[in-house]
């Protein structure tokens, strides 16, 4: 591949004679692009089928792009405008699209694109009728430039090309949801500063009125398309916030509700993230609480605030509540990622003890089953007793405990962790060995 540095040179045309590319002013080689788009947006050309050309561009652009080959990217590019002038009306219907998915995927990673270059390419397919301003906007955001980010989605809001179809209004809400998103940056920079001015001075008055104003106004643009099904983490955490400043927590509870709950919607841990969140900050009832966990249980089982579901339902009147917090511990541990939670394991030691006391030995066995043929290995062999005292004496001191309760003292694990002689933990070691004695499930043979 040529140096990037170079001039790009056109393929010869039929008399022979050689074109150069249009350069950029920052450098940047996108041959011919800009001249190509134009000539094909005012008057087009006869008709001719570039299928078998195209395709092949295609494939190869594909394989640039896989490769981070940049500049060779952008040269096949040109070969591909073709499809701009395909006879066949659905595949010159789509090229615009894909034009413009490509060549913005390549200007945006390009090491010689600047922002002049790719606002240049963005207004250039408007021509061709391609609605999307969205990745403009976000390469502007990209590159720091907020207001000019601002503006070229208000212009955008009021843009149309043809006729006004379900996917375009989806696509406008969007492009306010995203302005509201500048908006909301700006808002929570305000908050920021009066939150470090005096209440008791004039100006924070002043302020907190034109902050309130701004979050009203700015939460607007984000109510029409948290509305429609789909996945809207980011505009959702900043509507519910503003929500909240305003002082309508029951907006905010209507709005986070409909995230989690909506079958409409596609599953999303975050939504019951984000439910469960506020449901703690206005001190719901446990119910609710355990209900929003409980479905994140079902989604991630192994995501941190399965600690906190563990211990609301430990502290239920209810059974089958206490019964499923045994497994939401043995759950979470099952993934490698949460191996050295010394926090799960400590919570597993202690309950373990607390219902092996309570006479719930079925529950212990019930989830020791499915766990018996792998756990020994997976976290209670030799190698990980040498690795786990070593690292982590608390962690060791924890698992330990869990691997005698559950393997009983012949476990190579405890029996490791029981021979080391350690200063400050030979009492817990010495207290382990005894409840490990009295109520592991496994019962020495008589």
């Amino acid at each position: 591949m040529s140096d990037f540095s170079e001039e790009l040179a056109r393929p010869g045309s039929e008399d022979g004679q050689v074109e150069t590319s249009v350069v950029s002013g920052t450098g940047m080689h996108f041959p011919w692009l800009w001249k190509h788009l134009d000539t094909v947006a005012t008057r087009g050309k006869k008709k001719k089928d570039f299928a078998q050309t195209t395709g092949a561009c295609l494939s190869l652009i594909q394989e640039a792009l896989l490769k981070q080959r940049w500049q060779q990217a952008a040269e096949y590019m040109h070969s591909y405008l073709q499809t701009l002038e395909d006879s066949d009306s659905n595949k010159k219907q789509m090229a615009p699209e894909i034009i413009w998915k490509l060549g913005s995927e390549i200007l945006f990673y390009h090491p010689k694109s600047s922002v002049k270059t790719f606002s240049a390419f963005a207004d250039q397919m408007k021509n061709v009728g391609v609605l999307n301003y969205l990745k403009h906007a976000l390469y502007l955001i990209h590159h720091g430039m907020l207001e000019d980010a601002h503006r070229n989605l208000s212009q955008a809001e009021t843009w149309r090309y043809g006729e006004k179809s379900s996917s375009q209004e989806t696509l406008i809400n969007l492009v306010q949801a995203y302005k509201g998103l500048l908006e909301y940056y700006s808002w929570s920079k305000k908050k920021m500063e009066l939150s470090q001015c005096d209440k008791d001075d004039y100006a924070y008055s002043t302020e907190a009125r034109n902050t309130f104003r701004h979050s009203w106004k700015t939460s607007v643009n984000f109510s029409s398309l948290i509305k429609t099904p789909g996945v809207w983490d980011p505009f959702v955490k900043s509507y519910v916030e503003m929500l909240e400043f305003h002082g309508d927590r029951d907006g905010a509870r209507k709005v986070l509700t409909n995230y989690a709950y909506d079958k409409k919607f596609p599953s999303n841990p975050n939504a019951h993230i984000y439910l469960y969140s506020f449901l703690k900050r206005v001190r719901a009832p446990r119910a609710e609480l355990l209900r929003a966990l409980q479905i994140l249980y079902q989604i991630v089982p192994s995501h941190k605030l399965m600690l906190e579901f563990h211990t609301l339902l430990r502290r239920s009147d209810r059974e089958e509540h206490r019964k499923l917090g045994l497994g939401v511990l043995f759950g979470l541990l099952d993934f490698a990622g949460c191996t050295k939670n010394i926090t799960a394991w400590k919570y597993l030691a202690s309950y373990l003890r607390q219902i092996l006391m309570q006479n719930h030995l079925g529950w212990v066995q019930e989830e020791w089953k499915s766990r018996r043929n792998w756990w020994p290995t997976f976290h209670f062999s030799y190698f990980w007793a040498k690795s786990d005292w070593k690292e982590d004496k608390d962690l060791a001191y924890e698992k330990a405990f869990v691997a005698g309760m559950l393997l009983g003292k012949g476990c190579r694990y405890f029996r490791y962790i029981l021979k080391q002689d350690h200063q400050d933990l030979w009492k817990k070691i010495k207290r382990m060995k005894k409840s490990v004695k009295k109520y592991s499930i496994v019962k020495p043979a008589a």
